[in-house]
């Protein structure tokens, strides 16, 4: 007697169906079961790894690269409409989140505000940067491009509303990646970082909103200050800065804890 054994293991989130070499493709009954279990593994994959209003960690591989951690967050009424398209923010954290588990990228901004129970009315991604690395190297931001592109093909994805957020180091990977990638956000909200002049053309119509303390001492205002200026002087007419007075490097949380960036975010869609 022949024996079939299926099973059913996860590789990188993604579910491998193992037959046995002598199983019977013919046999009916035999196949029925192996597209059973099958189905069944992907939908309890997909379920567990994502379900609408938690936060939970994952991981993306790149095939030739190393894979990319990531926090990724539903809002709890994901997939109550099937036709209803949902907006994505994609936050980039700073080099102090580097240095410890994927759940430490919680620590600050809109993964943190989800981990204290806020339903943000976003597709939330929250990767984390290898210490080793920083988000403005051409090697992050090709994964960070490949990791978007991977979540607004699996999701219901609107790809009018992505909006590009980052602190610190985070800071500096949004100017970056704003200007490698001019038409992709409806807004973007560089915190406390700083990018290239020289890019000013590439970012006067995108509307940019840079946050930065005027106490910072860890990257100086003038970062923020230069990038704005040059923009204008551009032609852009879609930049602001906020300068907190008397704020140091922590001006995230001045900035998340605002209702009107909030606000701002909401009112910006790609044509």
């Amino acid at each position: 007697m022949r024996t079939l054994r299926v099973g059913v293991e996860s590789l990188s989130n993604r579910p491998l169906l193992l037959v046995h070499p002598f199983a019977n493709p013919y046999n009916w009954n035999s196949m029925k079961a192996i597209i059973t279990i099958f189905c069944l593994a992907l939908t309890m994959n997909h379920a567990s790894a994502n379900k609408p209003g938690e936060q939970v960690e994952l991981s993306f591989d790149i095939e030739g690269a190393a894979s990319v951690p990531y926090l990724f967050y539903l809002p709890k009424k994901y997939g109550s409409d099937s036709r209803k398209k949902w907006p994505v923010m994609l936050f980039l954290h700073g080099r102090g989140e580097s240095r410890g588990p994927l759940s430490i990228v919680a620590k600050w901004g809109p993964p943190r505000m989800i981990k204290e129970g806020k339903d943000l009315p976003y597709i939330v991604i929250s990767p984390q940067c290898p210490a080793k690395d920083n988000w403005r190297s051409g090697t992050q931001q090709a994964a960070l491009v490949k990791l978007l592109d991977h979540v607004m093909k699996n999701y219901s994805t609107d790809p009018k509303r992505v909006y590009l957020t980052g602190l610190s180091m985070g800071g500096y990977g949004s100017w970056e990646m704003a200007a490698l990638n001019p038409k992709r956000f409806a807004a973007v909200a560089p915190i406390c970082g700083g990018g290239k002049p020289g890019n000013a053309k590439k970012l006067k119509e995108i509307p940019i909103w840079a946050w930065h303390g005027d106490a910072d001492t860890v990257v100086p205002l003038k970062q923020s200050t230069d990038m704005v200026d040059a923009i204008k002087k551009a032609g852009g007419e879609k930049v602001e800065l906020t300068t907190l007075k008397g704020v140091g490097h922590n001006s995230w949380s001045d900035a998340y804890g605002s209702d009107k960036l909030w606000d701002w975010f909401e009112k910006h869609k790609l044509p």
